[in-house]
């Protein structure tokens, strides 16, 4: 007997269509609420299927898997990734494939490339692959959002009017299954799904919602009583893809289909049912909960097309879809305490200079990937960028490669070496993220610290840095950083903490004010302490370089102890200023004293050559010093008149993609600050 958790509304009709579908089967998308629903239908019935997506094993609807489902059917896949695409087709061969992957859907999901990457070229991507291991029937998950403002009654021949980045990446996937159906004769359909509901859905969606607040005997809070939605039972959804299979993949294939009730519930219907289902005596609140900015009142559709073609109707009304969902959620109590709350995602940013780190590099994307495994469920996501600071081994071919198998993993390569401040602001160009967390590439700043460093922004630290208590390294260069930071800090016209190097975490409105600094000489750690904001440090231990040898020696390290202060503090120029006038005090209080000792007792033959001889030699001494500082700064106004650039892009990597002419990389860099600019506005 099936549990009562993956319990579905299938007849024998459907199963009997099930049976009659080529094998073996692939559910991309699985981890979401409709496709784990199928993949779990399917599962029951048949062993030939399989559950893809990015991470299968942390989605909570795979925490506990049924009798029926084995580990071995739980398949990693990234669709932006024709590596990742390429290598699951060829394992498994799939004859019948639903591609139900989104993203997008939700507000919390802002990230606009990552939208129209996984909507619309991660289509393109499966679709190239079937075409080169042969398919019977892909069958692609729309939305009813691709209508968007012509949203009352459409049906598939009306007017796409998107009104969202979501909503006009799903038109395009929807374009490109019509041009390889109708033209290359690929076997596809598209089915545009108007409001799913039911088992599995995420926590923060409003029949959910309803659900958990009905079983209290409340109402949650709603918005606008005449807000509408064209609500459909999931197993009834499901049960489009099955009959899509053998009908419109095979009669017309990449047509697109309506999957709806044709009828229009408003929330005020929705209270009705959950009034009558859980009996409660008070009056909803409508008004109390925001509506999404693309929300519209009158949002249903037509499925005639729907009911010709594939010979499907909603079988199930709202308030009979409601009365399951809340049986289901009964039995799902224990599931349920490992679904997350789902909070407004938030995406985290490591910007990693690498210079020879090329047997670093991976071991640190294998820790980084690991330390965020448990932030997910509270909603973090990550983006890499390995910055390759044009170094001689074979740096940027391995970032190359671990980009192509994720698409959060960003890779830029430098024309030249132009220091590890330059390619930290680079990455900081072209990142997305929330909060930016700049590390180096050789492993020495442990990617398990992050979690810490996110727990202090978490807390309302718009600063957060690293700051070594403990450093794994000789003695003598143990005391002279330990010299370097209390000397720097001392020198500065601002707080500078002390023992805290670059790494560290800093959030967008920090970073976007750093952003605005034009200065080519720059020391992040100083600039970072002089933006102000709320900081605090984390304390951790620095170990040793993971692979080969420092490039950094005692004396590199002197040089670069003079870089920080010099373009940070004007102090020393103010000590100049001092000796010089105490050297000039101190020469009208000898020339006086040698005055008076001359006349008291007068010298019998000439002496005081040694004491000539040191002052030129001393003062000539202090005279070069205060010249090669003033040279100093004087260098660095050149070098900021000069205005050169403070780095130079030889190449982007994303994914599999190569972005080499300057047209390219600047349109990249743009395209992030603008998501950038949408998201933080």
């Amino acid at each position: 007997m099936v549990d009562a958790l993956y319990k579905d509304e299938w007849d024998a009709a459907l199963e009997a269509e099930l049976a009659q579908v080529p094998g073996p089967i692939l559910v991309i998308g699985a981890s979401g609420f409709v496709g784990a629903r199928l993949f779990f239908s399917i599962a029951q019935r048949r062993k030939d299927v399989y559950a893809a997506s990015r991470n299968p094993q942390s989605s909570w609807r795979f925490s506990r898997l049924p009798d029926f489902v084995e580990n071995r059917q739980l398949v990693e896949m990234d669709l932006t990734s024709t590596e990742s695409v390429s290598q699951v087709l060829n394992r498994l061969k799939p004859r019948t494939v639903f591609n139900l992957s989104a993203y997008g859907a939700y507000e919390r999901q802002k990230q606009v490339n990552r939208i129209h990457d996984v909507n619309y070229v991660g289509t393109l991507n499966l679709i190239v692959g079937l075409q080169e291991v042969g398919c019977d029937a892909l069958v692609n998950a729309g939305s009813s959002s691709e209508y968007g403002l012509n949203c009352t009654f459409p049906s598939e021949g009306s007017e796409l009017q998107p009104n969202s980045d979501y909503a006009a990446s799903k038109v395009g996937a929807s374009y490109l299954l019509k041009y390889y159906g109708k033209l290359h004769n690929f076997p596809c359909a598209h089915l545009r799904l108007y409001s799913i509901y039911g088992p599995f859905e995420e926590r923060d969606r409003l029949i959910p919602r309803v659900v958990q607040a009905g079983l209290e005997g409340k109402y949650p809070p709603l918005a606008a009583p005449k807000t509408s939605r064209d609500f459909v039972y999931v197993d009834d959804a499901t049960a489009a893809f099955v009959k899509a299979v053998r009908t419109v993949c095979r009669s017309d294939p990449g047509m697109a289909l309506n999957v709806a009730t044709g009828e229009r519930t408003t929330l005020e219907d929705v209270a009705l049912a959950a009034q009558k289902l859980y009996g409660m005596k008070d009056a909803p609140s409508f008004g109390a909960h925001a509506a999404r900015k693309w929300d519209l009142s009158n949002w249903y559709g037509n499925p005639a097309l729907a009911h010709e073609k594939l010979q499907w109707k909603a079988k199930r009304s709202f308030s009979e879809g409601l009365a399951l969902t809340t049986e289901w959620e009964r039995h799902a109590t224990e599931l349920l305490r490992v679904s997350p709350t789902l909070p407004e995602s938030k995406t985290v940013t490591m910007v990693i200079a690498c210079y020879r780190d090329n047997q670093a590099i991976p071991l640190m994307y294998e820790r980084i990937v690991k330390t965020f495994e448990p932030l997910k469920a509270r909603g973090y996501s990550y983006e890499i960028i390995f910055v390759n600071d044009c170094s001689p081994a074979d740096d940027e071919k391995v970032i190359a490669e671990i980009c192509k198998k994720d698409a959060g993993v960003v890779g830029i390569s430098h024309s030249r070496n132009f220091g590890s401040q330059s390619a930290f602001l680079s990455g900081l160009e072209t990142s997305t993220g929330d909060a930016i967390v700049f590390m180096d590439g050789d492993l020495q700043d442990p990617p398990e610290i992050i979690p810490q460093l996110i727990e202090q922004w978490e807390k309302g630290f718009d600063v957060v840095y690293g700051q070594r208590v403990k450093r794994e390294a000789p003695l003598y260069m143990q005391f002279a950083y330990k010299a370097f930071y209390r000397v720097f800090s001392s020198l500065s016209s601002v707080p500078i903490p002390r023992d805290a190097g670059d790494f560290g975490l800093i959030n967008r409105k920090a970073a976007q004010h750093l952003l605005k600094f034009n200065e080519r000489d720059v020391f992040l750690r100083g600039l970072r302490a002089w933006v102000g904001f709320k900081q605090v440090g984390v304390p951790y231990v620095r170990p040793e370089r993971a692979f080969g040898v420092t490039t950094n020696s005692l004396l590199k390290n002197i040089w670069w102890a003079k870089k920080g202060i010099f373009s940070f503090s004007t102090k020393p120029l103010s000590f100049i200023q001092g000796v010089g006038v105490t050297m000039f005090l101190l020469t009208i209080a000898a020339s006086l004293f040698y005055l008076i000792w001359y006349f008291v007792r007068p010298p019998e033959n000439a002496s005081g050559i040694t004491t000539v001889l040191l002052l030129v030699l001393g003062l000539g001494g202090v005279q070069l010093i205060s010249l090669s500082v003033l040279g100093d700064y004087v260098g660095r106004v050149l070098e900021e008149v000069k205005g050169r650039p403070r780095y130079i892009r030889a190449n982007i990597t994303k994914g599999s993609r190569v972005l080499e002419s300057e047209g390219e990389i600047s349109d990249y860099v743009t395209q992030a600050q603008e998501q950038v600019r949408a998201k933080h506005r």
